[in-house]
């Protein structure tokens, strides 16, 4: 007992058992944050995230943006949000015409002749970008049947639709203050995105930029009043137009399982439907499209919309492989497409016309069915 008491009474033995267990302790600290990383790290360590292609971007000084809700790291859905709602997004009017703009970077409407080429930019750096943070997004409603058509926008529409996995809205429902309790987090909600692109008519370099804005109660599945069926925007902050982003989440499953849908009521079957998703290309940049892309067109706008070669004061031109403004069009673009024109609507031509009209349409619907034929291939080859 004595030499026992005596080896204890030894500072130098003091000094090294006092080490022992300040090391032991260190050590298990750092053993327990590594198996945080599995826990909130959403498909990867900090060092596998760290691997993953950054675009350059930085938090948007803006008072009027708050923050989204904290996600639930162990669910696939989007955290609930209880904070009282109200509507995020707030467009610079009440015409069909001015919901196209964001009200913070609205200057005033952009011409017909000069709206196509902004949307082409705002739709390449978009995906541009979500393909570099890694994030699956594919293109929906009028922007996929732009796609369908001849792989660009159509002349009449003045904003650009975005759909994005429940787990891809996780990612982007991130708030910068949710990195500092887990440093594994890569917030994207908020950022500045820069994008330069060449003026095709005069060669000339442009830079714009672009914010990504993710509404605060997009973790919510339900739709409750309708303000905030959009879930985030990408948002050209030089003039307020924007890329309408919403989430197709399993909302009821035990009603539909497998069946997913967004705010808007627009559902599918997850898989076969949309997934796996095609490869194609859109307005000259990489895209994705649902795998069954016809069948969510007709679901959506009717069979008709693939064959119609008149719609919102543009005619198809098969030779061009583009719809044309007619020259006697009032001023287009100040409605969205809500399904395809009835026919039986259109009124009976004059009785000597009827054969010549008659077998003008069946030309033009069967050069129609070619072209689209054409696309379809690109994302099934």
């Amino acid at each position: 007992m004595r030499p026992l008491i005596a080896l204890l009474t030894n500072q130098k033995v003091l000094l090294l058992l006092t080490a022992f267990v300040v090391f032991s302790g260190l050590f298990s600290t750092a053993a327990v944050a590594r198996g945080g990383d599995q826990v909130f790290g959403f498909g990867g360590s900090q060092q596998q995230q760290q691997q993953q292609p950054q675009a350059q971007h930085e938090q948007a000084p803006i008072s009027q943006a708050k923050p989204g809700p904290k996600p639930n790291p162990k669910s696939s859905r989007p955290a609930a949000d209880s904070m009282p709602e109200y509507k995020y997004f707030q467009e610079a009017g009440g015409s069909m015409e001015l919901t196209h703009y964001d009200a913070r970077f609205f200057q005033g409407t952009v011409p017909y002749d000069e709206h196509r080429e902004i949307l082409t930019q705002l739709i390449r750096s978009y995906l541009t970008t979500f393909r570099q943070l890694g994030l699956e997004t594919w293109l929906a409603h009028g922007t996929l049947l732009g796609w369908w058509w001849n792989g660009r926008i159509l002349p009449w529409d003045f904003d650009v639709d975005a759909q994005v996995s429940a787990e891809t809205l996780e990612l982007l429902i991130r708030r910068p203050q949710d990195t500092y309790h887990h440093p594994t987090y890569t917030h994207y909600n908020q950022t500045i995105h820069s994008h330069t692109s060449t003026n095709p008519l005069t060669g000339h370099k442009q830079h714009r930029s672009y914010l990504l804005d993710v509404n605060p109660f997009a973790g919510k599945l339900s739709r409750g009043r309708g303000e905030n069926v959009i879930d985030a925007r990408w948002i050209d902050m030089q003039t307020g137009m924007f890329v309408d982003i919403t989430a197709v989440v399993e909302r009821e499953p035990h009603r539909r399982p497998g069946v997913v849908s967004c705010k808007n009521f627009h559902r599918y079957k997850a898989e076969r439907e949309l997934f796996p998703l095609r490869e194609s290309e859109f307005e000259g940049t990489a895209a994705m499209v649902p795998w069954d892309f016809e069948g969510v067109l007709v679901g959506e706008y009717g069979e008709k919309s693939l064959v119609v070669a008149e719609w919102e004061g543009h005619k198809w031109d098969p030779a061009l492989k583009e719809w044309i403004r007619k020259p006697s069009t009032a001023k287009p673009g100040t409605a969205k497409w809500n399904g395809p024109v009835d026919l039986g609507q259109l009124g009976k031509p004059q009785e000597e016309e009827e054969p010549k009209q008659q077998q003008d349409k069946t030309e033009t619907t069967n050069s129609n069915t070619n072209i689209a034929g054409k696309q379809r291939d690109k994302a099934t080859a």
